[in-house]
């Protein structure tokens, strides 16, 4: 008997650790440290679109030595973003706890045996082994079991989702940072072209040629013009570090961008149509669906264990004297005053917060993208109108400059003039990025492309 109670300790114990996971070491080291740099050179960062899960970038050619297009960022963004490795990091995270909530607990395993024979040299050493197991757990297993399956959906989706919201934001930079670039050569221009003039103004005050008041006014003109080009010089700036810090690259790190792209006009009967399947589009509203589908199966789980909990057990025995015994052990709850009413009420409350929570998320899309839809049209008359003002104002300059040549004008009068063009200008640049914001955010809410594209791109010759 001895013999038969060493070997079902050691197979229970070989078959316990033949079922263990080992210890793997993991070290910080130095070594690894140069991995975290921030790169220095584009043909440093990853390239491998295969891992997307995006078609249209997935299928799209990219080609770091030449210029980059908003399409070349975003998948550039995407494999490379530094706080986007960290997520998917807790992304397996989640994938493990909700692996755990799926499985069943262990059966437990009784032995025990007594060190001394009160039966003298003629009897045994008492013994008894019993294997146990919580049927009870059996009963919300499914439930418990879709609930984990739900959550590792959720967790992908709300992966999915910041890696769209990372597009977005690098479509955002990327158009901000052409506008700056362009803003930039036209204050650039403007500010020489005033810069020369008070040369001259001032040339001809100490001839004594022109009275103070004009080279005053001269003086202002370029006083703004350098405002607002240096203004413009820190938003570029900025710009391009945020740019850079999404794609992990140093700040130092010059991005060729392809420059040329302009509005195209909006259908918006087609993204009306877009917008009635939009909780199939959408990743973050498709996540809080299969939030609600867990919490559904938790909720579920909580009203099955309010029934009796069982624990089922098999002995066997023996005494002193020599006599053996099976047994069989039931463990039963009654449930009488808790009955698991207030994990119930718990898992219901959730539930019902999570269903309002996926109404709030459709109802807000739908006012967003109607709000958009709106302000695109009202702005798309008002860029009508500026361009026209632009035109007009172009035109008039001209003319001015011929008058000015015949000495018809004055100066003072054509530079003013020169000051409203630029001001248009910078109006029409501003009311563009809107709307190019106003885009971009639009196809963000839509959770994929718009029917058309927000705007159309082309290389520079």
């Amino acid at each position: 008997m001895q013999t038969n109670f060493l070997r079902l300790f050691l197979c229970a114990s070989c078959s316990v650790l033949s079922s263990c996971a080992s210890y793997q070491q993991l070290t910080l080291s130095s070594q690894h440290q140069h991995e975290y740099q921030l790169k220095t050179k584009l043909t440093e960062l990853k390239i491998d679109t295969s891992s997307l899960h995006f078609p249209e970038l997935a299928s799209h050619t990219l080609n770091l030595q030449g210029e980059l297009d908003m399409t070349d960022l975003a998948i550039l963004a995407v494999l490379n973003n530094p706080e986007l490795k960290q997520t998917r990091d807790e992304a397996g995270i989640s994938h493990a706890q909700a692996f755990a909530a799926g499985l069943l607990p262990d059966p437990q395993l009784t032995l025990s045996r007594d060190t001394t024979n009160s039966a003298g040299a003629s009897g045994s050493k008492a013994f008894s082994y019993g294997l146990s197991f919580d049927v009870a757990a059996l009963w919300t297993h499914s439930a418990m079991l879709s609930a984990a399956d739900a959550e590792a959906r959720k967790t992908d989706l709300n992966l999915l989702w910041q890696e769209w919201q990372l597009i977005a934001q690098t479509r955002l930079l990327y158009m901000k940072l052409i506008q700056s670039r362009k803003l930039l050569t036209i204050l650039s221009e403007h500010t020489n072209l005033f810069a020369d003039r008070l040369n001259l103004a001032q040339s001809a005050l100490d001839r004594k040629l022109l009275p103070n008041e004009v080279l005053l006014n001269h003086l202002s003109l370029l006083q703004d013009a350098q405002k607002q080009l240096h203004d413009a010089e820190r938003v570029a700036s900025q710009t391009q570090y945020e740019l850079n810090a999404l794609l992990g690259l140093s700040p130092s790190v010059e991005l060729p961008l392809r420059k040329n792209f302009s509005l195209t006009e909006l259908d918006e009967k087609q993204v009306r149509s877009a917008l009635q399947n939009i909780s199939s589009r959408r990743p973050d509203i498709m996540a809080l669906e299969a939030a609600y589908q867990a919490q559904d199966e938790r909720y579920r789980a909580a009203i099955l264990a309010q029934f009796p909990s069982l624990n089922i057990g098999l002995t066997h025995a023996g005494d002193a004297s020599g006599v053996y015994s099976n047994g069989v052990g039931l463990t039963l709850s009654l449930p009488i005053l808790n009955r698991n009413r207030g994990n119930i009420a718990i898992e219901q409350a959730t539930r019902q917060k999570l269903y309002d929570e996926y109404q709030q998320r459709i109802n807000i899309a739908h006012g967003d993208i109607e709000k958009i839809l709106s302000d695109q049209g009202i702005n798309q008359k008002q860029m009508q109108e500026v361009k026209m003002s632009g035109v007009k104002l172009s035109a008039a300059v001209k003319q001015a400059a011929i008058a000015l040549q015949h000495k018809n004008i004055d100066a003072v009068t054509y530079f003013n003039l020169h000051a409203s063009l630029l001001a248009k200008q910078i109006e029409e640049m501003n009311l563009q990025q809107v709307m190019l914001e106003q885009r971009i955010a639009l196809q963000t809410l839509i959770g994929g492309d718009l029917p058309v594209h927000i705007f159309t791109e082309s290389q520079m010759p």
